[in-house]
């Protein structure tokens, strides 16, 4: 019965969904501007008007397929009960594209920019042909030449490219709402989604906006048409705003601006607001129910984050460790589970009231019920005050415990829908540098504490550091270090020193010479507050469809109340396109709002049942150093000095020392490495890698990277 309930979640999701694009491919064509002018004539007569059937239409079929996504992602089995082998689905997600410009790309990548670039295609020789085709009645209507003509209406649909761009835009970066995970896809690499379509975005956008001003220049109308507000049809004034706004926000994301000058980056992309605003007043209410889903469902997205990281929490220890970095400990609602590579939003505001920092969750919510941890290499102005804060804290007593509380706010955690991305593989290879091994200790505390049948037991981790002292980090999981390995559970180290070139240095002295790690506990006051995540993804359809419902029908009440419906179907509509516009913003701002309060008073009662933050059984736990240094099973691991990792080497060798044939290849850190290992996985899906063994393994490949 449950098979059969999942199995019609599905089909009407991808049904619904298929509804939505065919709506974007046919919407260009004569036939469906005929057919829909009739449709629209025939609803303005009855009470939903012509309104509702642009929201129905447009809009509805893409919410409802998401809605739908979240309610299965919900009841889908957490757990697959037998291994996947390698497949076509697991061949697309490998890369074929690898280089320093674009990146990393697969061929599902591909595949869909691919597809997507062809719509725009079709999109616009549609559109453009049929210009064509009317011009000499539009051309003396305008008193313009052939090639006036045809530029400025090469230049009116590279807005509608713009339009679909927009439609796709916000999608990738919703967090709590991240539809890719439906697909499997995190939200660290969905991140670059959103840079290409806002870059092909406002690119089109300058097309449609430069051609036009070109050509009102020629015909001496540039002063009477660039300040014009018009009482109907296109506000021209109001697309100048909007794609002045988009270039401002465009510019100053750039990676010179971005990387440089965070603040400027992450203040002038709030300008959003005024970019969507008017961009409803330049195209009107029918062009802008085809990019309201995304704007909608990011609206309530980004006010339930809001809410969520609204109340104060607290550090409940901190651990300072040799490389200048630090492990901070933050409790959570027992309840609370996260599959491992989830990352957390924290602000602190005693150092920044605005600024948010995102990083890896570096523990298991199956070992550790009540708190979570985050290791942070301090290398920034940001991550430097709180290393001063923590490191300049007065202690007293012989548990290390400063009298005063670091008030925290923590949003998250995101991350994917299950384990389901580690439990198809037969063994997992880890490549991390630096600091990117924190999400690879969330992978090994799950893996090794749960001992389930559908996750991978033979796993390899290969680490990249500058300096030994690096190896603190790793205080997590070295008891596994120290285990015997046995066909249940099988795990090496790999670790490359690579700016020392110590000799004779052994695993247990390197562990012993940097174990002494301090360790600061914190208390923590008044607060009561322990994070309790976003909640479930049956709510979020809920918050959707109760909000989704109640803006249709403001809308529907809205429209009957200031706009007179007409008498004839075929009557032309005269009301002020700006009336209308506001009309449609108003429902749309009212629906989300009162959305907002049923939450929030949901959440205040949820928020008043928990404890106060008394006890918390886990507040770091120390190295034992001496039990490491003279067990005999470290000799099993490798150390490397001075030299880089030969990947081609490694995976070469791979499937001899583990038995896997098909294996999931995860990497965190410098952009170089991550290329270089995708390189080997794309020789992989072509067979280029030899083993001794007779079967070759496969690799797959997904970066973890998560940069903005």
């Amino acid at each position: 019965m449950a098979k059969s309930v999942l199995l019609l979640l599905k089909v009407m999701m991808i049904l619904l969904f298929l509804v939505w694009v065919s709506i974007w491919v046919m919407k260009p064509t004569q036939i469906w501007t005929r057919k829909w002018k009739e449709a629209e004539d025939a609803a303005r007569t009855t009470v939903f008007g012509s309104n509702g059937l642009d929201f129905v239409v447009y809009s509805f079929p893409i919410i409802a397929s998401i809605m739908i996504g979240f309610v299965y992602l919900h009841f889908k089995p957490k757990e697959q009960r037998r291994r996947q082998r390698r497949s076509l689905i697991s061949s697309l997600s490998n890369p074929i594209i690898v280089n320093s410009f674009v990146g990393v790309l697969t061929a599902m990548e591909v595949l869909v920019m691919f597809m997507f670039i062809m719509f725009l295609a079709w999109t616009f020789y549609i559109r453009v042909s049929n210009d064509f085709k009317k011009m000499m009645p539009a051309r003396s209507l305008m008193k313009l030449s052939i090639w006036q003509y045809k530029t400025f209406r090469v230049a009116t649909r590279c807005g509608l490219l713009a339009e679909a761009c927009l439609a796709l835009l916000l999608f990738p970066i919703m967090r709590g709402m991240a539809v890719f995970r439906l697909f499997g896809i995190q939200f660290e690499a969905s991140v670059r989604y959103h840079i290409w379509l806002g870059t092909m975005m406002l690119s089109f956008a300058t097309l449609h906006g430069g051609g036009t001003l070109f050509i009102w220049g020629i015909k001496n109308m540039l002063q009477d048409e660039i300040l014009e507000w018009q009482k109907t049809g296109r506000i021209y004034l109001a697309g100048e705003i909007s794609l002045a706004t988009g270039l401002v926000i465009w510019i100053t994301s750039l990676p010179q601006v971005r990387r440089k000058r965070f603040e400027i980056f992450y203040y002038t992309h709030h300008l959003y607001f005024i970019f969507i605003v008017f961009f409803l007043f330049h195209t009107g209410d029918r062009h802008f129910y085809m990019v309201l889903p995304a704007i909608f469902i990011f609206a309530i997205e980004r006010l339930l984050r809001i809410i969520q990281s609204t109340p104060e929490t607290c550090i409940l220890s901190a651990r300072i460790f040799p490389l200048k970095a630090i492990e901070v400990i933050l409790p959570k609602e027992p309840r609370l589970k996260y599959a491992p590579t989830s990352i957390i939003f924290i602000k602190i505001p005693s150092i920044s009231k605005f600024q948010w920092h995102s990083f890896s969750i570096a523990s298991s919510s199956l070992v550790d019920d009540d708190t979570m941890s985050i290791i942070i290499k301090c290398d920034g102005s940001w991550t430097n005050s709180l290393y001063d804060m923590i490191q300049g804290m007065p202690v007293a007593g012989p548990d290390q415990r400063a009298q005063r509380c670091i008030p925290v706010l923590v949003e998250g955690p995101y991350g994917p829908a299950s384990t389901e991305f580690l439990s198809k593989y037969d063994s997992l290879l880890l490549v991390a540098g630096g600091i990117g091994v924190t999400p690879f200790l969330s992978i090994l505390q799950e893996i090794s504490s749960s001992r389930r049948n559908n996750f991978p037991t033979k796993i390899q981790l290969v680490y990249i550091m500058k300096k030994s002292n690096s190896i603190s980090i790793l205080n997590s999981v070295l008891p596994l270090l120290t285990s015997k390995n046995t066909k249940e559970f099988n795990f090496k180290l790999k670790i490359y020193v690579t700016q020392e070139t110590q000799s004779g240095t052994t695993l247990s002295e390197m562990i012993h010479e940097f174990s002494q790690v301090q360790t600061i506990n914190f208390e923590t006051g008044s607060t009561s507050y322990a994070p309790n995540g976003y909640g479930s993804s049956v709510m979020k359809a809920a918050i959707i469809g109760f909000t989704s419902f109640l803006f249709f029908v403001l809308l529907v009440t809205f429209s009957n109340v200031f706009l007179p419906r007409p008498k004839k179907a075929s009557s032309k509509e005269k009301n002020a396109s700006s009336l209308v516009d506001l009309i449609l913003m108003f429902a749309f701002f009212l629906s989300i709002v009162i959305s907002i309060i049923v939450f929030s008073i949901m959440t205040s009662k949820s928020l008043r049942k928990q404890n106060q933050l008394t006890e918390f059984k886990n507040k770091g736990k120390e190295m034992q150093a001496s039990s490491l240094q003279s067990n005999r099973n470290l000799d099993d691991h490798e150390l490397h000095f001075g030299a880089r990792p030969n990947f081609h080497d490694i995976f070469s060798k791979f499937s001899n020392e583990t038995g896997g044939s098909y294996v999931g290849v995860l990497v965190c850190g410098p952009e170089k490495m991550k290329e270089s290992v995708a390189s080997i996985c794309r020789l992989s899906s072509q067979g280029s890698i030899t083993s001794t063994r007779t079967k070759k393994p496969y690799f797959n490949f997904h970066s973890l990277n998560f940069t903005l």
